[in-house]
């Protein structure tokens, strides 16, 4: 009768596990890339707000974790142009690979960003308010595979909350 009530027990657990993992992998097919935009107000005219942006000497001030910027190909700063930006996360260091696709001086700069986790579209607009400057990202990720999609769909909203 023991032995009964643990193979009970035992299947009822694996099942519930099972569903639990499947359930997992299905988020990652239902929303298999997360789309989320930020805006802040800057207490500076856009060309000033703009020369922050593109001077990588000040990067650290509004990038948290960033290291460095290491070029690989192409003019810095010109579309095509392409990067690796070291980041410190959590005592970790990691790099992803940045191409600029768009760039409009003192209006906006369209980049993708990639690595072995995921792949992103990254687009940022300066708008000119009264001197001061409206900045406001928009960001479209899509993970690599099947679990850091699923991995993603969970943990959408602390990677917004990371970039705010």
């Amino acid at each position: 009768m023991k032995i009964i009530r643990i193979m009970k027990y035992l299947k009822y657990s694996l099942g519930l596990i099972a569903i639990l993992i499947i359930g997992f992998f299905f988020m990652g097919i239902i929303k298999p890339k997360l789309v989320y935009d930020c805006e802040i107000i800057v207490e500076k005219p856009a060309p000033e707000s703009w020369a922050v942006i593109q001077d990588e000497e000040k990067m650290s001030e509004w990038l948290p974790g960033f290291q460095k910027i290491e070029h690989l190909s192409g003019t810095p700063g010109t579309i095509g142009g392409v990067s690796l930006v070291y980041f410190n996360n959590d005592g970790q260091q990691m790099s992803i690979r940045e191409t600029i696709t768009d760039i409009v001086p003192e209006k906006s700069i369209s980049m993708t960003f990639e690595d072995d986790f995921m792949n992103m579209d990254y687009i940022i607009y300066l708008i000119s308010i009264d001197g001061k400057t409206k900045i406001k990202s928009s960001t479209t990720a899509v993970g690599n595979s099947t679990i850091s999609k699923s991995i993603m769909a969970l943990m959408g909203g602390s990677i917004k909350a990371q970039e705010e």
